[in-house]
């Protein structure tokens, strides 16, 4: 009787410690089962977060091309009338609007008058001569006055009347300040404008065959005598009857024009004329 007691207890023990084993074996599997479902959820996030991280990189220089691309096809905003040596609205830009230009440049007066601009965010262009790029203290200043955003023209080299000149002179007085223009600044001008607005055939074929844009101006007052005064400039320059949508200003380095020039452009605005920024009008048409 003692022997079959053991046996069904040594029996009991047996089954007890295989049940043990295949409930430990099932909750490893089980364990097992779960830490590759967890690797699976971990990969498939992992990947998820890179194809979006990716995603978002690879739009960020698609909108910059776009940016690029939009600037470098800007729509011109005005083109030029020979007729009245003014300026017309292309599309929708507004009618009431001048450009500001500056001859002679630059002279004593040239980068205070640009700094002056550049204060009141004031576009204009700068046309230059070349017997004020002699020295290099004068050719920093032509530097200093396009790094601070205006647009350079060309003004030739010695002032002088083109129709006193010969088609070589005349050659020589454009092309030669053109290559020193683009020596300081890095880049040729893209306006030419004849000293005392005295143009020839061959000079305006000449600037067309090196894609400038030749103009002459509406209205100027600063080299007459009566108005080589601060007041007397700035009014008249705002209260012309010459004033007009799309006029072109003509203006020098001069001590009474730069003393007048602050005045001159609040006085446009306070009459609702907007400025004209030279890289709105339209390049040269061939």
């Amino acid at each position: 009787m003692k022997n079959i007691m053991k046996w069904v207890t040594l029996a009991t023990l047996l089954l007890v410690a295989a049940c043990s084993t295949n409930a430990g074996t099932e909750t490893n599997e089980t364990n097992e089962q779960q830490g590759t479902n967890n690797e699976e959820t971990n990969e498939a996030t992992a990947n998820k977060d890179s194809e979006e991280t990716q995603d978002e990189t690879s739009e960020e220089p698609k909108d910059k091309e776009e940016e690029v691309e939009t600037e470098e096809n800007a729509t011109p905003e005005y083109r030029l009338n020979e007729a009245i040596w003014g300026f017309e609205p292309i599309n929708d830009a507004p009618e009431e609007a001048v450009l500001l230009t500056i001859d002679d440049a630059p002279d004593e007066n040239s980068v205070d008058m640009a700094k002056t601009l550049k204060e009141l965010d004031a576009p204009a262009i700068f046309f230059v001569n070349g017997h004020f790029l002699d020295t290099e203290e004068e050719k920093a200043r032509l530097k200093e006055i396009h790094d601070m955003g205006f647009a350079i023209g060309n003004h030739t080299m010695s002032h002088s009347d083109l129709k006193t000149l010969s088609e070589e002179e005349q050659r020589e007085e454009i092309l030669k300040l053109s290559d020193l223009i683009e020596e300081i600044i890095g880049e040729k001008p893209e306006f030419f404008r004849a000293p005392f607005g005295s143009n020839t055939d061959y000079s305006k074929s000449l600037v067309k065959e090196e894609d400038m844009l030749l103009m002459n101006w509406t209205y100027g007052y600063d080299w007459e005598k009566q108005y080589q005064e601060k007041d007397a400039l700035a009014d008249i320059m705002v209260n012309t009857s010459l004033l007009q949508n799309g006029a072109n200003l003509l203006m020098h380095d001069r001590d009474w024009t730069a003393a007048a020039l602050e005045d001159i452009v609040t006085g446009l605005r306070e009459k609702d004329y907007s400025l004209i920024k030279p890289e709105e009008i339209e390049p040269l048409q061939k």
